[in-house]
């Protein structure tokens, strides 16, 4: 006699987000955090390159800026 298979319901949505968050906890619990120096390194390293392009772009900006202002405006 062959199998009868039952129809595949939905989670009810309380358990369904019950479980997403139990889920994420596990998940959170198998990440590798970085220590307080680590975080603190890698955060002055991030704001120290992102002041040096915006120099950087600064300058550019400035120099073409004067460029246009003398060739096409003759300023």
């Amino acid at each position: 006699m062959p199998q009868i298979k039952q129809a595949v319901t939905a989670p009810k949505p309380k358990n369904a987000i019950i479980r997403f968050f139990s889920d994420t906890i596990a998940e959170m619990k198998k990440v590798t955090w970085l220590s307080r120096r680590e975080i603190a390194y890698l955060t002055g390293l991030v704001l120290l390159v992102a002041i040096a392009a915006g120099i950087v772009l600064g300058l550019f900006d400035w120099g073409f800026s004067e460029l246009i202002n003398k060739l096409i405006l003759g300023g």
